[in-house]
């Protein structure tokens, strides 16, 4: 797991369904991402769903570029666990 993902859209759906969005090492599984959620936070996870999320395509001056390809996991947890990032 490299970061959380705490966006507006991300925020409403931590309230709403309990579910909190990380970005993840692209080579890691949906297994790697549930220990690694329920060893660091401490809670118990129920779902995990990923994302293969293409680069974009950005212009530095002249040239044209692209970002880099990243993966991104939503964790949906069990109704009794919390995680709070402030």
């Amino acid at each position: 797991m490299l970061r959380p993902l705490v966006t507006e859209k991300g925020v409403h759906r931590a309230t709403r369904n309990n579910q909190y969005a990380f970005q993840i090492h692209r080579d890691a599984t949906k297994l790697d991402v549930r220990a690694a959620v329920e060893s660091l936070f401490d809670v118990k996870v129920t779902a995990v769903r990923t994302q293969t999320r293409k680069g974009k395509f950005r212009r530095f001056r002249n040239k044209m570029g692209r970002t880099s390809d990243w993966k991104k996991a939503i964790v949906q947890l069990h109704e009794d666990h919390r995680i709070d990032f402030f």
